[in-house]
Formats: C-alpha cells, structure tokens, sequence
C-alpha cells in the first residue's frame, strides 16, 4: 500500500510510514475496505451500488486526511492565512473608515455598507481553498470585527478629540452591532465557501449519514436509494443556504439598523 502523506510503498501491515515516520492506522479500516469493494466489484452484478459505496468511503477518507493534516498544519501555514485572510481585511476596513469619514466626509451609511461586503469574500476564499474548521475562524472573524470597530473609533478619537471607547450603553450597543455585522459578513463568505469547497470534492453520491438515517426512517424503506439520494442532496442544498441567507441578514441588520 501506499502512505496517504508521501505516497511511499509500505507493507500492508504497517502502522507508521517508514519513509515520513507518521502514524496511517486511521487510514488503514478505509483503505481495506475500499480495497475489498474494488475486488467484489469484478464479481458482482451490482457494479453501480458497489461503486457508490467506495465513492463515499473514499470520501470519509479525504476527509480523515484534511483532519489530521489541519492538526499537522505548521504554524508557518497558519500566520499566513490569518495575514492573507485576516490582518488584510483588517487593514482594508481601517483604510476605508479613513478615507470615507475623514478625506471625503462621507455620510457613515457609506462606511457600513462598505464593511458589510469587504470581508465577505475573504471568508469566501479562506474556505474555498480547502477543508476548514468553523469554529476557529469564526472567532477569529469576531476579533478581526471588534479590533476593526475599536481601531476605526482611534482614527475618529484622533481627528475629532473624542474618547476612543465608548461611553454611554447607547454607544457599546452600536459598537457590538456594527462589529457584528462585520463578523457575519466573514461567516457569510466562510459559509459560502465551505459549500464550493463540498461541491467540488465531494463525491455526487456522498451523503450525511445522518440524514440519509433521518429520511429513511420518515420514508419507511417506501423510498428507492435513487428517491433518498435526491432528497438528502435537496436538504443539504437547503440548508447550507439558509444558513448563508441567515448570516447575511443578520451582517445587513445589525450594520444598518441605526441608519435607517
């Protein structure tokens, strides 16, 4: 067999690559059985299920691999995605408060708008390019918002001699919001991403194991694997963008409320 990280030939019976020395046991249930299907496949008049059935445990196995990869990530590779995908739009959103409120002295609904879309596809491409954890990121998204917001009132303390955090409940409850229209902004574009990212390496048959159970139980083995498959992918639709929708609703309420 081969190592799934460096691809060298190593005994089947092996539990660490003797090449890169990593640790492949957790791949090693996924790739017999797949190496069992792929065998049967030959013998047996089913070709179509059985193909089906390697397509989503290969894809388990992708997704093995993005998982122990993310936690194998150096932290080289991280300080250049929180630069590219973080301290960037941070920058960005601070150049745009100073050129709309203080160059041109802008009405502020422009500066809002503004930070609504910016961040967007940044979370986009972040989680387009591969595999992510949400979580992480998005508590990164709220800090990039809260020190954006915080750095946007230094620049406003600064030109107009003003204090640069706020005093009054009034004035906290217009900072959190209009920082978390910046966040959901990001998590709109993460959401977005995550979802290209799915499509395209996802196999058409691979579905959540959760809802294929949940369906199956409401259809009462009434449905065939075809009428299943179809509306698990509809749900999946569904859902991923009604969490996108939400999202954006959201960045969109909380930036404009107190201007309209």
């Amino acid at each position: 067999m081969k190592c799934p990280y460096c691809t060298s030939l190593i005994e089947d019976e092996s539990l660490v690559c003797k090449v890169c020395h990593r640790d492949i046991y957790l791949f090693k249930p996924l790739t017999e059985t797949i190496r069992s299907l792929q065998e049967k496949l030959s013998a047996q008049e089913d070709k179509e299920q059985l193909h089906k059935r390697i397509q989503e445990l290969e894809y388990l196995l992708e997704v093995a691999h993005q998982k122990l990869n993310a936690k194998a990530s150096t932290w080289r590779e991280f300080l250049i995605d929180l630069a590219q995908f973080v301290l960037i739009p941070l920058m960005l959103l601070l150049l745009g408060h100073a050129v709309i409120t203080v160059v041109y002295d802008l009405p502020l609904i422009y500066l809002r708008l503004v930070s609504i879309a910016l961040p967007l596809p940044f979370g986009y491409w972040l989680f387009k390019g591969r595999g992510r954890s949400l979580l992480p990121w998005f508590i990164s998204a709220a800090l990039l918002a809260a020190v954006s917001v915080v750095g946007m009132s230094a620049i406003t303390a600064w030109v107009d001699h003003v204090p640069v955090m706020p005093q009054s409940m009034l004035e906290w409850r217009e900072f959190m919001e209009y920082a978390s229209s910046i966040a959901f902004s990001f998590l709109t574009g993460m959401l977005l991403g995550g979802i290209a990212y799915h499509r395209i390496h996802r196999p058409k048959n691979a579905a959540s194991p959760f809802l294929k159970l949940l369906v199956m139980q409401f259809s009462e083995g009434k449905l065939s694997p075809d009428a299943i498959q179809q509306i698990i992918k509809k749900l999946e639709g569904f859902g991923s963008t009604a969490l996108a929708l939400g999202a954006t609703a959201t960045s969109i309420y909380t930036g404009l409320k107190g201007l309209l």
